[in-house]
């Protein structure tokens, strides 16, 4: 039994002395291996190292700066600087201890490259990133290639682009040309007016030719500059010599242009009263012509008469109302009525407005002092106005109707004992009332809260509560 255990323990430690002498020789041979192959690594990553600082150190002068931000891969992970452009196809790492990004090719089972297409991106080409598979000169080669072939791209591209500019546009030397051409054919404004003013007064002109230089004159003349300069041309005086013309067309236009260039034109409106405009119009109206001839009359006086209170006070001491009474019954007329009214009614407006002086201004006092001479409402109420007016509430209009009543309203304080005793006004209110009644209903059904319908009703309550 002893003999067996000693035979035991002696095996045992055979063993452990086996054991020992394999571990120590494996552990050489290990660090044999591990320092051939660190030094193997070692020379492997020296020489592309220095491939890799030659290629760099010669091509840096011919990459430009989108080139050298582009990051090549190789075989070993490596670190991704930030603003590198790193190709499509890689394998890529991200430490999210420290950030840091790192790429490399993808291998297969292999061990080779599973990068299928390196040459998609077009800046790398159709060559290999791993400047260890290549040598410096084949690499300054394929990049001068690229580069030749990316300038030949963009150069047929520049032109395609130059060519499609030259299509759309035309030269600058040309559109020079032409504007001095269309230069040396300008003509202004009072150039282009005495042509038609010639042709006007030519006797050479025939009718129609004489019209149509009217109708071009009309619209030139509607700026106030233009007018004066109609003035000083002697265009004004001609034009208001023709209201004698026997040619209705003629009297047509000329009222036309007057009333153009006589409106809100202070120096036109006293040359046209002082060459005789106002008379030749009055005459116009209160003689047999048609109703396009009246009209441009009617047209051209009151734009001679608004905010000018000297025309007012010759209009007047002419005669101008009764003419205006005859026009407003004669037969045929019946659209001028409320021409007619809303003169008035302007007329009567601006009076009120310069009843007192607003300040000590002397233009404002002298204005006030002028229109205190015009005695326009003692005259409407003498001649007959307040009912003339009232009566024109019986037209079926509505337009008509609104500027007869904000007449009517100017001339109660004037008209008040006429309209008191004036039946046919109050029927005619009554009738009124109940028809716009309804109206303003039907609106505020609609969802019209102050509808036109409306404020007609409120005008008319408001006469017949103060005829009360």
């Amino acid at each position: 039994m002893s003999h067996s255990i000693c035979f035991g323990s002696i095996v045992t430690k055979l063993n452990l002395v086996v054991l020992l002498l394999f571990i120590t020789s494996f552990s050489s041979c290990l660090n044999d291996r591990v320092a051939e192959f660190a030094l193997t690594k070692k020379e492997e990553n020296d020489l592309k190292e220095e491939n890799r600082k030659e290629f760099v150190e010669e091509e840096e002068e011919e990459l430009d700066p989108e080139d050298l931000d582009v990051f090549y891969p190789t075989n070993q992970w490596q670190t991704v600087r930030p603003g590198q452009a790193v190709p499509a196809g890689l394998h890529v790492q991200l430490n999210l201890q420290t950030g840091e990004k790192l790429a490399k090719l993808p291998e297969d089972s292999h061990g080779k490259s599973d990068l299928k297409d390196p040459s998609k991106s077009k800046r790398l080409g159709p060559i290999d990133v791993d400047p260890g598979s290549f040598t410096t000169q084949e690499l300054k080669k394929a990049l001068a290639k690229m580069k030749k072939s990316m300038k030949t791209e963009d150069t047929l591209e520049e032109k395609a682009h130059q060519e499609d500019v030259r299509k759309r546009f035309r030269p600058i030397e040309k559109l020079k040309e032409e504007f001095r051409e269309l230069n040396l054919h300008l003509e202004t404004d009072s150039e282009i007016m005495i042509k038609l003013i010639n042709t006007f007064n030519s006797s050479a002109s025939t009718l129609e030719e004489k019209i149509r230089a009217l109708y071009d004159l009309e619209y030139y003349v509607h700026q106030v500059d233009n007018a004066k300069d109609l003035l000083s041309l002697g265009g004004l005086q001609l034009l208001i010599n023709g209201l004698n013309s026997t040619e209705p067309l003629m009297k047509e236009y000329i009222s036309f242009v007057l009333g153009a260039a006589l409106s809100s034109n202070p120096s036109v409106q006293v040359a046209a009263v002082e060459g005789g405009a106002l008379q030749k119009l009055l005459v116009i109206l209160a003689t047999d012509q048609s109703l396009a001839v009246k009209k441009k009359a009617l047209f051209a006086l009151s734009s001679m008469l608004r905010h000018f209170p000297y025309a007012q006070q010759q209009f007047l001491k002419l005669g101008g109302l009764q003419v205006l009474r005859d026009l407003c019954t004669e037969k045929g007329m019946e659209t001028l009525h409320v021409r007619v009214v809303t003169l008035l009614h302007d007329l009567m407006v601006e009076k009120l407005l310069h009843k007192e002086p607003l300040d000590d201004n002397h233009q404002v006092r002298e204005r006030v002092e002028q229109y205190s001479q015009v005695a326009l409402v003692p005259a409407i109420v003498e001649q007959g106005w307040c009912a003339i007016i009232s009566n024109l509430l019986r037209m079926p209009e509505h337009d008509t109707r609104e500027k007869v009543l904000k007449t009517v309203h100017v001339l109660l304080a004037f008209c008040r004992e006429s309209y008191s005793h004036d039946h046919s006004l109050a029927h005619t209110l009554s009738l009124l009332r109940q028809e716009y009644e309804e109206l303003a209903a039907e609106e505020q059904k609609e969802g019209e809260e102050d509808g036109y319908f409306k404020e007609l009703l409120s005008s008319i309550n408001s006469i017949t509560q103060q005829l009360k």
